[in-house]
């Protein structure tokens, strides 16, 4: 008889009324009434055509064939149960991360090694992608976005608030002594940016702001900061986009003056559910890097207008 004949809620059925020892035992361990126990015990005695149990005045008992069978699939629903408990352990220990890819590879990507050495027994995933993904309805565990914090259905947790400032290769910093000198070299164009030249040049005190070169454009953050390090002119830079470059000296913010942009890096998780301890792990470690990253950063800022 081949084991698709044979419904597995009825082997379900049968194997607990008989390990239970009565069918409202079993009907409480499966969730469902003892009557339509009852019933998936007689579908599958009628798909085995053999009798798995006795009617008795006092309840069911095996037969002398079902109690050899009911043992077999005890055996059978303990090894599912362990095959299961991998797939669980498998996944307890894997973490999906969703980034947008200029974050993963302009700082989280660098200090991965030591979240490993932290955490070993944890298997990291990127998702590296730019859009929203439902963490309610993905293997997503936890996201980390850039905005204002006001996303619905899930929790936001400010990382680092971000600010923005002009930054250039040592070369051309050489050239820069006040803002209005900006003027006189390339500007680099972040054509994804929210953030103008106009906020920051009010911030440093000049309005209103110098008619700016054009430089090369870019609609990734990245390649304009590439492009700063390159020496093809100054780029206005996030924090954590450039922090990496300007504490190794490739990089340099010539004036100390940054402007708040209204946005953030968010850990963002669920709203439905607690976040699960790995998700913690994570957070607590990656909290850990920012600080640190800021405190030897670079550019020491003055406060500058929001």
């Amino acid at each position: 008889m081949h084991l698709n004949r044979v419904h597995l809620n009825g082997l379900r059925a049968v194997e607990s009324v008989a390990r239970c020892g009565s069918l409202v035992k079993a009907a409480e361990e499966l969730g469902v009434s003892a009557s339509a126990v009852s019933q998936q015990i007689g579908r599958t005695e009628a798909q085995l055509g053999r009798a798995i149990f006795q009617r008795t005045g006092t309840g069911l008992a095996p037969t002398a064939f079902g109690a050899k069978f009911c043992a077999r699939l005890t055996s059978g629903f303990q090894e599912l149960g362990r095959a299961v408990a991998l797939a669980d352990e498998a996944s307890s220990k894997m973490l999906v991360v969703s980034v947008a890819p200029a974050f993963a590879s302009r700082f989280l990507v660098q200090r991965l090694s030591r979240f490993n050495q932290r955490f070993p027994e944890l298997k990291l995933r990127i998702d590296a992608s730019t859009g929203l993904v439902d963490l309610d309805h993905s293997d997503v565990d936890l996201a980390i976005r850039m905005g204002d914090g006001k996303w619905p259905g899930v929790r936001a947790e400010l990382l680092l608030a971000q600010e923005v400032f002009p930054v250039c290769a040592p070369a051309l910093a050489a050239r820069l002594k006040r803002p209005a000198d900006i003027a006189q070299l390339p500007v680099i164009a972040d054509e994804s940016t929210m953030i103008s030249w106009e906020r920051w040049f009010e911030a440093a005190g000049l309005a209103p702001y110098p008619v700016l070169p054009a430089g090369p454009a870019f609609t990734d953050p990245i390649l304009g900061i590439d492009a700063a390090i390159a020496g093809q002119g100054v780029a206005l830079a996030w924090q954590l986009l450039s922090a990496d470059a300007l504490a190794d000296g490739r990089l340099v913010a010539p004036f100390g003056i940054t402007v708040a942009s209204g946005l953030g890096y968010y850990l963002v998780t669920s709203a439905a559910e607690r976040p699960q301890r790995k998700v913690r792990e994570f957070s607590g470690w990656l909290a850990e890097e920012v600080a640190a990253t800021m405190a030897r950063f670079g550019c020491q800022p003055e406060k500058a207008a929001s």
